[in-house]
């Protein structure tokens, strides 16, 4: 039987039909309680997260085990400064890697992995990715996005028992998505998966492929054209990396993370069993999507690594280097710096930790807290490098190896802010995580008034919106006027004698909550269908929320020091500075909702599209290359060689 057309062609799709197909891969319901989602309802629910939870003493014993097994293995096996100038991970490495079992941190033991939970995994990527970053991309490519997780949740038990113990500890995975014309909008996406017998046929062209180059098994999320007993959609599958027609052809170079195996790979007519198909058609995105509930904590937790690398070198560093008379950690400008980096640390430390052990517990839903954790710590690791750099001055601006070649410490500084700038864009940017994150924050609202501001939906639904919508609001409304957020002594017990009063703080975050409610329940009734538009708006209230939950965590994660014994009376002292800090940076995007240059942008950038200010680009030269913007990616047979190399 000869097999229907394909077309690879990248979709012609309106603004609407796209929410559309995302909207269809969210998950729609809440089974479980969110600390988020009551966060931005204007509901402190800290019975949610305090007492902070706390894993297995088996969990942790095993987990402190491999971790003193991993930390030896990066002090004595792992050079990143050659990996940094060679742009490459040594093979032995990797083989190393895989000998100590680190393929499979978070694959079951009956499988051949170790078990390890969420929370170890974290600290073992923060350990690692501070004596490598690409290191640490490397391990989480293949463990938090590639193959093990989606198969851990929607797999088989047939593709489990054939896949995990392969990637348990021997075979590296990665996940193909992203194309060279698709990245956050996959309604778009081209690569073709054409039902031919027991088989599929993929088609297409795959961008960004991080591990893809050293790849033994990958997940390739292709689109299954509509036909007679299939539904079509895009779909996920688990493909051999070595199968005929799959050709990595180029090994893309970065401003960052040198040593990562990141490429293109062209599919052109690859067969994979229909067996190897996870789920079942079109279930694709919401299958990316669930594995990056748990899997985006991975970045936070190297930013964790990153931050406490940094205050180590911030202390070491100013308190030799003497200005006017003083170590610099003297003078008020650079000690501040040091105070952010130290205060910032902890409070990313609690919330990957809590985040990461409530996901661990199952017991709540965290796809919002994941989100907010890659979020914040994606944006706050890069400010605290730029500090590192600025506080080492113009070392910090010197390569390690530079400072080396003239008998100085070789401190890669100017490395660590090249290799965190990515987390800003992969796994989602900070734009398109604002969006998804205000998308589950009004989830509440759209439920009961969606309709009413939904232009499609006929005059019947509007009714029976309108009538829900009113008994919502009637409940809901009142509980944003007051609050224990009010009471002087409410959250006493965060105010312990002879260490800083940690619960004026919660009461703030009590407060501010239903503040960033009623902010929220405004901006609605203003705008109504506009509302998704106003994504400066959206993206304020959001970073609002991450302020909270932050301080959230790190009061939570203080008073559990304090309650253990363990660095209590100086972890509320960091709580209280990072609280400080996070409550300015909250009252200024409060005052942004409302007060900002949103609408005078938008002008200047209509200008811009429209050549207005062309006049403003004279006097430079264009050091670009020539070629196109976005490569061609027509299917069909790769004309290059294949630069596929798996690690044996």
């Amino acid at each position: 039987m000869s097999a229907p057309p394909h077309t690879s062609e990248i979709p012609r799709v309106t603004e609407r039909e796209a929410r559309r197909v995302a909207e269809a891969a969210r998950e729609q319901d809440w089974r479980r309680p969110s600390f988020a989602k009551e966060l931005f309802l204007g509901r402190f629910r800290l019975d949610l997260i305090h007492p902070h939870p706390l894993p297995p003493p088996d969990d942790v014993r095993r987990g402190e085990e491999f971790l003193a097994r991993l930390r030896a293995f990066c002090e004595t096996r792992v050079d990143g400064a050659l990996i940094e100038r060679e742009a490459k991970i040594p093979d032995e490495v990797i083989n190393g890697l895989k000998e100590l079992g680190a393929l499979g941190m978070k694959i079951d033991t009956k499988y051949g992995g170790l078990g390890l939970t969420q929370v170890y995994y974290n600290k073992a990527l923060a350990l690692v990715g501070s004596a490598s970053p690409s290191l640490g991309a490397l391990l989480s490519a293949h463990q938090s996005i590639g193959v093990p997780q989606p198969l851990k949740i929607f797999g088989t038990q047939e593709q489990k028992d054939t896949f995990l113990p392969r990637l348990a500890r021997t075979d590296i995975s990665a996940f193909l998505l992203t194309e060279p014309d698709v990245g956050s909008d996959p309604a778009r996406l081209a690569t073709s998966a054409v039902p031919e017998g027991d088989d599929y046929v993929l088609d297409g062209v795959k961008l960004w492929t991080t591990n893809g180059v050293v790849a033994d098994l990958l997940v390739v999320m292709a689109r299954v054209p509509e036909s007679e007993g299939h539904q079509g959609g895009i779909t996920a599958f688990v493909v051999e990396a070595d199968s005929p027609g799959i050709t990595v052809e180029n090994r893309n170079a970065f401003m960052g993370l040198r040593g990562i195996e990141n490429g293109v790979t062209r599919f052109h007519r690859v067969r994979v069993p229909a067996a190897h198909r996870i789920g079942p058609e079109g279930a694709g995105l919401k299958i990316a999507l669930t594995t990056l509930n748990t899997g985006r904590l991975s970045l936070p937790a190297m930013c964790v690594g990153a931050g406490k690398w940094s205050l180590k070198i911030a202390r070491e560093w100013s308190a030799v280097r003497e200005q006017w008379g003083r170590p610099v950690a003297r003078h008020e400008a650079v000690g501040a710096k040091i105070s952010f980096i130290a205060a910032t640390t902890f409070a990313l430390e609690a919330v990957v930790d809590l985040s990461s052990q409530m996901a661990d517990e199952n017991r709540n839903d965290i796809r919002i807290e994941a989100a907010l954790a890659k979020l914040y710590g994606s944006e706050m690791g890069c400010l605290i490098a730029d500090e590192l750099v600025q506080i080492r001055g113009g070392r910090g601006f010197e390569t390690a190896d530079s400072l080396a070649a003239r008998g100085e410490r070789a401190v890669p500084a100017e490395q660590l802010l090249r290799d965190l700038r990515i987390n800003r864009i992969f796994e989602g940017s900070t734009e398109i995580m604002h969006l998804l994150i205000a998308r589950e924050a009004v989830d509440a609202h759209l439920k009961v008034a969606g309709d009413l501001i939904d232009p499609d939906k006929p005059l019947s639904a509007k009714a029976r919106a309108g009538a829900n919508a009113a008994g919502f609001y009637a409940r809901w409304l009142p509980g944003l006027v007051a609050g224990p957020g009010q009471l002087p002594r409410t959250y006493g017990e965060f105010h312990p004698a002879g260490h800083p009063d940690l619960s004026a703080h919660l009461r703030y975050v009590e407060r501010s909550a239903r503040k960033l409610a009623r902010s929220t329940f405004y901006a609605m009734s203003r705008w109504q269908g506009r509302m998704e538009t106003k994504q400066g708006f959206l993206g304020r209230i959001v970073d609002i929320g991450a302020e909270l939950f932050a301080m959230s965590a790190a009061c939570v994660r203080a008073e559990l020091l304090r309650t253990s014994g363990d660095h209590g009376r100086e972890a509320y002292q960091l709580a209280d500075a990072f609280c400080h800090q996070s409550r300015i940076r909250a009252e200024e995007l409060f005052t942004r909702l409302w007060s900002n240059t949103d609408d005078l942008d938008r002008r200047v950038v209509d200008g811009v599209l429209a050549g207005t200010y062309t006049w403003l680009e004279e006097g430079v030269v264009d050091p670009s290359g020539d070629g196109p913007w976005i490569a061609d990616a027509t299917p069909g047979a790769s004309t290059k060689e294949n630069l596929h190399r798996p690690i044996r």
